[in-house]
């Protein structure tokens, strides 16, 4: 079986490492893996193709922010691509995030309808079904059901289409491209996310949901004294992680906790950029982005409990590394978060609701130790379960 992914990058980011990790599942069982990326650079040792260049990008932002039309550029380097498809001849073409400043979907989608060979295409944000937006959840927007058009974020979040709203134009032609491929099966790693692709012009294929695993040989319980050295003892600690802090990721809930928690508490937030950390809350401490798995383990291993104020997330994993370091998540019901989070290892509220969070955090400190419970839930998370489930799913399509 040969199997070739595409994705916007091949290695990094939680999608990128998926990619990686699902060519490793493939060579274990004697199958084959390709990925085709559009940026950036891929680890060592994993057959890969990039087949786009920085300038093409930089064409690609200007046709966005100009145009406000995304994902319809890089015809020649999508040409290219197409090519090196027909000279791989895979059995089973699996995409990922086709958006990213680096594809013609349209040019892809008439070459996969004619292609003839099964698609799984796992989506992991709401871009395939709008006009514009990767997520609405925060706003509210449902003009997707009908058609978008007069878009509220047309500007304010990516793609970031900053001098023309083609929001209801993007959206005819993607539902033209996209829809009418022979065989094609969606993926998502939601429940949450599943429902609305059901709702939209995606609906007519086959939806299957396989939420997104963890390496629980990275991700588990560890004590190196970390809390020794930040000079911790004694307080109750929460613990917010993002790769970006961006608005719709909750922060300022942190800084109303901060306002609102007695000396007791200690708030540490990971994923702060340069500028962030200069104007911190004086009550909360800011640690910079990092991609060592194991230093994200002592922190979650050494929190009390996990917050997630996210304010829109199709299926975050953080939850899941928190779990696995044997430490309970609070969460907003937002998106797909609130999907791998119950009684047994967390509390779930209100979307927004500070009051509610207060409460949460409040109450699970007086709780019994969940340690237990949360390595149990997490072990339902194991990465490689859920890989094994992409590689059912390929021979599954090839028997069809």
């Amino acid at each position: 079986m040969k199997v070739l992914q595409i994705n916007t990058i091949c290695g990094s980011g939680s999608v990128g490492r998926i990619t990686v990790d699902i060519v490793r599942a493939l060579e274990a069982e004697g199958s084959e893996g390709m990925i085709a990326f559009g940026r950036r650079a891929a680890p060592e040792g994993v057959d890969a193709w990039r087949f786009g260049t920085n300038l093409d990008m930089g064409v690609h932002v200007l046709h966005t922010f100009f145009k406000g039309e995304h994902g319809f550029a890089s015809s020649g380097q999508t040409a290219r691509l197409i090519e090196r498809i027909r000279a791989y001849d895979p059995d089973i073409i699996h995409l990922h995030n086709i958006h990213g400043f680096y594809l013609d979907v349209e040019q892809l989608f008439r070459y996969l309808k004619q292609a003839g060979k099964p698609v799984v295409w796992t989506l992991h944000d709401c871009w395939s079904f709008t006009g514009h937006c990767a997520h609405f959840d925060y706003i509210g927007c449902m003009k997707w059901k009908t058609g978008c058009g007069d878009c509220p974020q047309y500007r304010s979040v990516y793609p970031y289409a900053l001098f023309k709203d083609n929001s209801a134009k993007n959206y005819r032609r993607k539902k033209a491209a996209f829809t009418g491929v022979p065989s094609l099966t969606v993926v998502t790693p939601s429940r949450w996310l599943a429902g609305y692709v059901r709702e939209s012009y995606l609906g007519a294929y086959p939806v299957e949901v396989i939420p997104n695993g963890i390496a629980l040989d990275k991700f588990h319980p560890v004590d190196k004294g970390l809390r020794e050295r930040l000079q911790l003892q004694g307080k109750y600690i929460l613990l917010g992680v993002a790769s970006m802090w961006e608005e719709r990721k909750g922060y300022a809930y942190f800084e109303e906790l901060a306002d609102r928690l007695d000396d007791s508490y200690q708030i540490i937030l990971i994923g702060l950029s340069k500028r962030k950390l200069k104007t911190l809350h004086p009550k909360i401490r800011g640690v910079m982005r990092t991609n060592s798995m194991e230093e994200l383990a002592e922190y979650y291993s050494m929190a009390d409990a996990y917050v997630n104020t996210t304010l829109e997330d199709t299926f975050p994993t953080t939850n899941l590394e928190a779990l696995a370091c044997g430490t309970p998540v609070i969460t907003f019901a937002t998106g797909g978060s609130v999907e791998s989070v119950d009684a047994s290892c967390g509390k779930i509220v209100p979307k927004g609701d500070t009051d509610a969070l207060v409460r949460a955090i409040e109450e699970l400190r007086r709780e019994p130790d969940k340690r237990e419970a949360c390595l149990s839930r997490a072990s339902h998370y194991d990465k490689n379960d859920r890989f094994r489930e992409y590689l059912a799913l390929y021979r599954k399509l090839l028997e069809e």
